[in-house]
């Protein structure tokens, strides 16, 4: 256990950029073929769409 508060936030923090990565990587992946080389490209009106630049799939 963490001596200072400090300490027991750092631990929180990094819990929270694991989570958030491991919920960016599955959001970035191609619905198509799964791949995780997806691009962001801005769609049509304005708003974000994802290109995967292994199939060429694309969906926002």
């Amino acid at each position: 256990m963490p001596a200072s508060i400090i300490g027991e936030v750092d631990h929180l923090s990094d819990a929270a950029a694991i989570r958030n990565r491991a919920a960016l990587r599955t959001l970035l992946d191609c619905p198509s073929c799964g791949s995780s080389h997806v691009a962001q490209v801005l769609g049509d009106n304005g708003g974000v769409s994802y290109v995967c630049t292994a199939c060429g799939h694309s969906w926002s």
